[in-house]
């Protein structure tokens, strides 16, 4: 697996994952009918690090890292990850959160936040645990699941000194 800074031409492959993430309703808080020019805008935000990984030249994850706050909080870090379905359960995940870990703290970011980690996202919750997050706060019943209705959402932080 290749990690690297998104480029223009990653654009139509990071908007399939994007969708097709998104397009699920169970693990994001956007809109699924969100138009591919607000994703990837969204995605592309000045002041935000896009990173794609690749397995065989093709691009079958992507993240973004950037300030969780502004002005005095500016040292935080928050952070988005999504890996292509036909991809999943092959370490992609892991391997970007190891590396956006790295990036955080090569930009100088003090610590990383997570605001909306979706309680029932189980591999999500397993991976960020295995990489030293931990939940800090409970928002109730803030995620409305497709399936299993109103469900909390965990607010997760680690330091990265």
């Amino acid at each position: 697996m290749n990690i690297r800074p998104a480029v223009e031409q990653d654009r139509d492959a990071i908007w399939n994952i994007f969708h097709e993430v998104v397009a699920a309703g169970d693990t994001y808080a956007f809109d699924p009918q969100m138009s591919r020019e607000d994703a990837l805008a969204y995605w592309f935000c000045e002041g935000t690090h896009t990173h794609v990984a690749e397995q065989d030249r093709h691009v079958v994850g992507t993240y973004i890292l950037k300030v969780n706050q502004g002005g005095a909080g500016s040292h935080v870090a928050n952070a988005a990850f999504m890996v292509a379905l036909n991809a999943r359960g092959q370490g992609i995940g892991r391997g970007m959160g190891e590396h956006c870990l790295s990036e955080a703290r090569r930009i100088g970011f003090r610590a990383m936040q997570f605001n909306f980690v979706v309680s029932t996202n189980e591999s999500a919750l397993r991976l960020w645990y295995q990489l030293g997050f931990k939940i800090v706060g409970t928002l109730p019943g803030a995620f409305r699941h497709p399936e299993r209705g109103y469900v909390d959402v965990y607010v997760m932080f680690r330091s990265l000194l």
